[in-house]
């Protein structure tokens, strides 16, 4: 379960700060860093990459199961 969650949270980083890097194009053609901020924050696939980090946050602190093998 915990290899799930950080390979999902991993991913929705990855396509999260991929999106953030592309958007970085538009203070080349005139936006400030407030606007640049504001877009960041009102696109949906932007906020994957927080949503990512949580996700793998909560999968690499999670405790595990202790498992004992009984042979």
């Amino acid at each position: 379960m915990r290899i799930i969650m950080f390979l999902v949270g991993f991913g929705l980083s990855i396509i999260g700060f991929m999106y953030i890097i592309a958007y970085l194009n538009y203070l080349s053609i005139g936006y400030n860093l407030l606007d640049y901020f504001k877009l960041i924050f009102s696109k949906i696939e932007c906020l994957l990459a927080p949503i990512g980090l949580i996700i793998l946050s909560i999968s690499i602190f999670m405790k595990g199961e202790k498992y004992v093998l009984c042979i």
